[in-house]
């Protein structure tokens, strides 16, 4: 059967968790679903999603940053952080389910910190690239998704939205997104529209939804092998317009079968 897994900054999970179980409730193809930016420490992950059957590996920090998995199967979790990104930050989990390898990350902002803020932002491309090079090496099919915090080019935002020197297009933040495609990965969301770019990000603030003042800064990530088998991609932006909603929305990808 084909093999469905999504992304979704969800911007605190404890206010959003009957957002994201609806959703799943919803989308009952989606087998895997990776959220960033939780807010909370692993302890204080909701209950509800194991309580209906659903089973979840955590990745927390106390009000700040933190990723989870959401799974309908048994997780095998690889790793709990990127290898070789040194810094205490809960920014990275990651799981094999059904043979393949999936990443689940939430990449610095860049913006605060001053430099070193951005240097951080750098390094975990750095070690993402790496990790990518180890999971090829391996003869692993993987994706790697989540909240990247870049636009791949100006099209990837809308106009005004950002100012040139944001850290989210700096051409050093773009360089190391490109390095990462070059190496051989394919942006999911690039096979299905070539020519033009959803939005996955809208501020809360100025009525950017509505204007449509949007950020495409979530990204799936195939390697070669994983694809070779890609279906189709979707962003779910009627998300957007919910109750409360997250100024994300749940990027989904599906593949066919081995």
């Amino acid at each position: 059967m084909p093999l469905t897994f999504a992304s979704w900054n969800i911007n605190s999970i404890r206010v959003r968790a009957h957002l994201v179980k609806d959703w799943l409730d919803r989308h009952q193809d989606c087998q895997l679903l990776g959220v960033q930016e939780i807010k909370c420490e692993a302890a204080q992950f909701p209950k509800l999603f194991e309580e209906e059957g659903l089973h979840t590996a955590v990745v927390g920090q106390k009000s700040y940053n933190g990723v989870a998995f959401i799974s309908r199967s048994p997780l095998t979790i690889t790793t709990d952080h990127l290898p070789g990104f040194d810094d205490p930050a809960a920014r990275y989990i990651e799981c094999e389910l059904n043979g393949v390898v999936i990443g689940n990350l939430y990449l610095p902002n860049g913006n605060s910190g001053g430099d070193a803020g951005f240097q951080t932002k750098l390094a975990f491309f750095d070690a993402l690239y790496k990790r990518a090079q180890s999971l090829r090496a391996a003869g692993k099919p993987f994706a790697l998704m989540g909240d990247y915090n870049l636009c791949p080019t100006d099209q990837d935002f809308a106009p005004g939205a950002l100012s040139p020197n944001d850290a989210l297009v700096r051409p050093e933040s773009r360089a190391a997104f490109r390095r990462l495609l070059w190496s051989g990965l394919t942006d999911a969301v690039k096979i299905d529209h070539p020519t033009t770019h959803p939005y996955t990000f809208w501020d809360y603030q100025a009525g950017a939804f509505q204007r449509n003042a949007g950020l495409r800064i979530d990204h799936a990530l195939l390697s070669p092998a994983l694809a070779d088998r890609f279906l189709k991609s979707t962003i779910d932006r009627d998300e957007r317009g919910r109750e409360r909603p997250s100024d994300h929305v749940p990027l989904m990808v599906t593949m066919r079968d081995s």
